[in-house]
C-alpha cells in the first residue's frame, strides 16, 4: 500500500549545509520538474548577489546556473559534487518520489511517496547511514479511507494525483487542462467539473465547514 512520509533533515547533513551556514536567512524550494542532471532549487531570502557568492564558496556544489526568476526568488539548476550527501538522489535510488521539498532555518522538509511502509524504513536507514539524521514527522498510507475522509471520491483523488504528477499545479503549468484531459481519457469539461468538485471537497474538509456554511449568501434586494 502506497505510503507518504514527511521527513525532516538538517541541512548540515546534506550538500546544502555550507550554503545555509553562509546565508542563514536562505530559503529553498525544490522545483518538481527540471530538464537537467542537477536539481532545480528556488532560492530566496538574501539578495541574489549574496546567494551567488555563497554558491561560489560552497565546496559541495560543483556547478550552478540560473534558470528563471520570480519576484524576489531565483531558480537555479544546482549540481552537487560526487560523494556529497544528496537526499533527493537517495530517495530516487530507494524507489521513492519526492513530492515536495523545502528548507528554511537550516532544515529540509521532504514529502516522499513510497510503495509501502517497509520502503520508508529502508529509506530512513539509508539516510541515517549517510549521516543525514532524518526525522519522520508524519507517515500515513494512501488507503481509500484517506481520501474519502477528505470528501474525495476515488476518481477525484486519482485525478488530483495525475494533475500533480503531470505538473498541472506548477507555476507556470507544465501541462494544459486539455492535455491532462486527453491523458485521462475524459473531456475538457468533465475534467474541469471534477477538479472543481475536488477543490470544494478539500477546502470544506480542511476548513471543517458544513454544507450550510458553504452555501452562497443571499444578497438582499433593495
Amino acid at each position: 500500500m502506497t505510503s507518504i512520509a514527511d521527513i525532516e533533515i538538517p541541512a548540515d547533513g546534506t550538500g546544502t549545509g555550507e550554503l545555509f551556514e553562509a546565508v542563514p536567512s536562505l530559503t529553498c524550494e525544490m522545483e518538481r520538474v527540471i530538464a537537467s542532471s542537477g536539481h532545480g532549487l528556488w532560492l530566496s531570502g538574501p539578495s541574489q548577489s549574496e546567494i551567488e557568492a555563497a554558491l561560489d564558496e560552497t565546496d559541495s556544489i560543483g556547478a550552478y546556473s540560473q534558470i528563471s526568476s520570480d519576484e524576489d526568488r531565483w531558480l537555479y539548476d544546482i549540481q552537487f559534487e560526487p560523494d556529497t550527501v544528496d537526499p533527493f538522489e537517495i530517495v530516487l535510488e530507494e524507489g521513492g518520489t519526492v513530492l515536495s521539498a523545502s528548507a528554511s532555518n537550516g532544515k529540509w522538509l521532504l514529502s516522499v511517496r513510497v510503495v509501502d511502509r517497509d520502503s520508508v524504513s529502508s529509506l530512513y536507514d539509508r539516510l541515517d547511514d549517510n549521516d543525514a539524521t532524518p526525522t519522520i514527522v508524519r507517515l500515513f498510507d494512501l488507503a481509500e479511507e484517506t481520501h474519502s475522509q477528505c470528501g474525495l471520491t476515488t476518481r477525484q483523488y486519482e485525478t488530483l494525483v495525475a494533475a500533480i504528477d503531470h505538473g498541472y499545479f506548477e507555476i507556470p503549468r507544465e501541462v494544459s487542462m486539455q492535455e491532462l484531459s486527453e491523458e485521462l481519457g475524459i473531456s475538457h469539461q468533465a475534467l474541469s467539473e471534477r477538479l472543481r468538485r475536488a477543490y470544494r471537497a478539500l477546502v470544506t474538509s480542511e476548513l471543517n465547514v458544513t454544507e450550510e456554511e458553504t452555501a452562497a449568501p443571499q444578497i438582499p434586494s433593495n
